[in-house]
């Protein structure tokens, strides 16, 4: 889809427009091929290995009640009609659905988009490449809207599902320049987005400190997750530069914590 001199404004219901519609409502705002900022906004992460029908049933009502704009769905271990179930039943939330996939298996036509995700911050091949020539062909026939995103792994305090998995180490969490000179690289090599992860249950969020100075590095939407418990945090997030903040775990083991957000 070429970009025109307008600048296109993203509604659920126009989605099929296209990747540069579903960008701008990513945070991304394409004006004769730039990329602006735009406001921040909160996702919730729903994992399919988590809970069944009568527990996604009870997400969705919350979702509805939540300030959330965006549903990622995603996790290690699901199969592909566990996880079709899954985004059929959170559809009835009304809001878009964005896969965040653990591997190639997990390539459905159900939703929205995927983050195809790259895991720069490790030096395993199979999570930079490999598993995305495996799911090329289903991808391209998918109607997805594909998203290619650097995906960084950020020390969260204690060993994660994603580290195990991928057989990577997280970047130090106090080396804010090394996440920024990663994020950087992602973005030249042509990721759309960067997520910033401390990993499932993590201890500890990704500090202001790593989100600003990857901020001050790169044009594209900052995506940042991992650990965020409360207001306070995502607040603190978006401050620091973050476009998107993702709430999982705690969303899933006590929802009602975004039923008093302001």
């Amino acid at each position: 889809m070429l970009v025109s001199k307008c600048t296109y404004y993203a509604h659920r219901k126009i989605l099929n427009l296209g990747a540069n519609v579903f960008y701008f409502y990513l945070g991304m705002k394409m004006n004769f091929g730039v990329i602006e900022h735009a406001q921040k906004g909160l996702a919730i992460l729903i994992d399919p290995d988590f809970g069944g029908q009568l527990h996604w049933e009870h997400m969705v009502a919350l979702a509805k009640k939540s300030p959330a704009k965006l549903i990622f769905i995603g996790g290690s271990f699901m199969h592909k009609s566990q996880l079709d179930n899954c985004i059929q039943i959170m559809r009835q939330a009304n809001l878009p659905i964005v896969l965040f996939p653990g591997s190639s298996q997990q390539v459905v036509d159900s939703a929205d988009a995927i983050l195809l995700l790259s895991l720069i911050s490790g030096r395993n091949p199979e999570f930079l490449i490999g598993q995305h020539v495996q799911a090329a062909r289903s991808l391209k026939k998918s109607g997805l809207t594909i998203l290619p995103t650097g995906y960084l792994l950020i020390d969260g305090g204690k060993p994660t599902t994603a580290s195990y998995i991928s057989n990577t180490q997280p970047l130090p969490a106090d080396k804010p320049q090394l996440a920024a000179a990663t994020a950087l690289a992602g973005e030249l090599l042509g990721m759309k987005l960067i997520y910033l992860d401390a990993g499932s249950g993590a201890d500890r969020p990704v500090s202001m400190d790593v989100i600003a100075a990857v901020r001050k590095e790169v044009e594209c939407p900052i995506i940042v997750g991992g650990g965020i418990k409360t207001q306070e945090q995502a607040e603190q997030a978006w401050m620091a530069g973050a476009n998107w903040v993702v709430m999982g775990n705690i969303f899933e083991e006590d929802p009602s914590i975004l039923e008093d957000w302001k």
